[in-house]
């Protein structure tokens, strides 16, 4: 089976899963106990954090180790807003952010905050114009995804960060759970005061993940316990989950298959742009990791199981909403035309994929491009 669903989750890279293993038994300790065990996986714990920020770009910063990105996310929006709820009670995101952070705006709304959505175009970029006009003397979050988990558009986020550093005191977060290992992301450089990731995305671990701060800069703690993590986030640290995480980011960043990934894209762009009754979604400004495509009144359903028929795996859209058979809150977004919103489908590459499988691809969309124009066919005899 051929797998092309990357963007829902990635195959652990077998070094990640050994690592986790020999982690597992040589530091089961707990790593804020004061005895030598304790002290050690402390210490490892330590040279993970050293070895993120590093890699992120963020070398002062600090590594708020999560269950994975949906608890980052939800810890960036509401720990944020409610800390800073004195200096205002104004937050920006935008309309396609993944629903970790949708969710939490809108409990957010239910305390009495005010949440402006950005709107976007039919490609799924915001407007730095919007953005400008919506930032007020209270705005305390901007929270702006780098890279859309279902149609893959990137957001210009570096623009957005000197827009906001320019017109507000907003902290600026960025969920780049799509974007880590697939594209370049240098906290410093970019001028972000807070970033997600999460490791199942780029062949780590599940249940993996961290809020990466600027130095001096904490969220209020969303739970409640024993205060580890720099009293934000309760909770006994899996120090082999760390580790992990931090070697899966290693790993993905020296490996980096962007160019690979960006190739095979725009060869399926060419190969498809010109079938009778599919769009291209997303086409220009997009992950080159995320190909979505939309089919004209045949159900995304359909699609995925005559490639799985044919031995490989896409997906409808984001794994997280693709079960309740409705179009999703990204595809309303961009506006794409009825005839087409039931039948998105998104193809997603990872670092086990070859271009053979896109080669393979090519061949089970041509046969499907054909069945569907044969049953349109027929229809009009």
């Amino acid at each position: 089976m051929i797998y092309l669903d990357n963007s829902a989750t990635t195959a652990p890279n077998e070094e990640v899963l050994s690592s986790f293993i020999k982690v597992n038994k040589r530091f089961y300790a707990n790593a804020a106990s004061l005895h030598l065990a304790g002290k050690e996986a402390e210490a490892l714990l330590d040279r993970s954090r050293e070895q993120i920020l590093s890699i992120i770009g963020a070398p002062d910063g600090q590594v708020i180790y999560t269950s994975g990105g949906t608890e980052a996310n939800n810890l960036a929006l509401l720990g944020f807003a409610r800390k800073y709820k004195s200096k205002g009670n104004h937050i920006i995101t935008t309309s396609i952010e993944h629903p970790s952070i949708m969710n939490a705006a809108k409990q957010l709304e239910r305390e009495g905050f005010i949440v402006d959505y950005l709107s976007v175009n039919e490609f799924g970029m915001i407007s730095l114009d919007e953005l400008t006009e919506k930032l007020r003397d209270d705005t305390t979050v901007v929270s702006i995804m780098h890279v859309n988990n279902e149609i893959g558009t990137i957001q210009p986020i570096e623009e957005c960060a000197k827009i906001i550093k320019q017109h507000s005191r907003a902290i600026f977060h960025s969920d780049t759970v799509q974007s880590m290992g697939n594209l370049p992301i240098s906290m410093a450089k970019i001028g972000l005061d807070a970033i997600t990731v999460s490791a199942h995305k780029f062949h780590g671990l599940k249940n993996s993940g961290a809020l990466i701060t600027r130095k001096g800069l904490l969220p209020e703690s969303i739970n409640f316990g024993g205060g580890q993590e720099l009293g934000v986030r309760s909770g006994t640290v899996s120090v082999p989950d760390a580790a992990a995480l931090a070697l899966a980011m290693r790993l993905t960043t020296e490996k980096n298959m962007a160019a690979n990934y960006s190739n095979w894209r725009q060869r399926l762009v060419n190969y498809i742009k010109d079938t009778k009754d599919v769009l291209i979604l997303a086409e220009k400004n997009s992950a080159p990791h995320i190909l979505s495509i939309a089919f004209f009144r045949i159900r995304g359903e359909v699609a995925v199981n005559h490639f799985q028929e044919n031995g490989i795996t896409v997906s409808t859209s984001s794994a997280c909403s693709s079960k309740n058979g409705q179009a999703g809150h990204v595809i309303d977004a961009i506006r794409l035309t009825e005839p087409y919103k039931q039948g998105v489908i998104r193809i997603s590459f990872g670092e086990n994929n070859e271009l053979s499988d896109v080669v393979k691809f090519e061949e089970v969309f041509s046969s499907f491009a054909r069945i569907l124009q044969r049953g349109k066919s027929n229809e009009m005899e």
